[in-house]
């Protein structure tokens, strides 16, 4: 793992930082994730018509943002801060579903950073 104090965040700006472990998300994940946000669109929870429509259920877009946190803290952490509080995030956009991992994230001048989701041809 990398760790960088917060005041060089600006030395990550248009590097790549690095690439999460792979993270199975379940049907049982994309269930109860369903369950917590009352979101039981057929395209995440009807295994049968998605796998006959779209080749598999596909997992809700805020799900996968909801773990950047999780799969980030394997490949970068900050020291100079006491905690980091996530109030939210700017042009997020969902534009293909399937297997992917935490791949990149810039810093930007004001301190934020942005998390990309790369989608790999398979389970490396």
């Amino acid at each position: 793992m990398r760790e960088i104090p917060i005041s060089e965040i600006q030395t990550l700006v248009g590097q790549e930082i690095g690439v999460s472990d792979w993270l199975e998300i379940t049907q049982d994940r994309v269930n109860r994730f369903a369950d917590a946000t009352g979101d039981h669109q057929w395209i995440h929870v009807d295994v049968e018509r998605a796998t006959k429509e779209l080749g598999a259920p596909i997992a809700h877009g805020y799900l996968v943002l909801s773990l950047i946190p999780f799969l980030a803290k394997n490949i970068i952490s900050y020291t100079g801060v006491s905690r980091g509080i996530n109030y939210g995030s700017n042009k997020v956009r969902v534009h293909q579903h399937g297997a992917g991992r935490l791949a990149t994230a810039d810093a930007r001048q004001d301190a934020f950073v942005r998390a990309a989701w790369r989608r790999l041809p398979s389970h490396q």
